[in-house]
């Protein structure tokens, strides 16, 4: 389970990579911008539900647990 979290956080780093190289290349609001960025806002509300949901059913602890 903490390889699935490892994952989804290169994942959402590498989306917000591409949203940058796009904020650079291109106007501030193009479709593909506004698309990498509404991925990479997805990937981590999803990737915080994941960490509530390991919490909650006993997948992983906190270290001072």
């Amino acid at each position: 389970m903490k390889l699935v979290a490892i994952v989804l956080l290169l994942v959402i780093l590498l989306v917000l990579g591409r949203a940058m190289l796009q904020l650079v290349r291109g106007p501030a609001g193009s479709p593909k911008l506004v698309r990498s960025l509404t991925w990479r806002v997805a990937l981590s509300v999803g990737l915080f539900a994941l960490l509530l949901l390991g919490y909650y059913f006993g997948w992983w602890r906190p270290n001072g647990a």
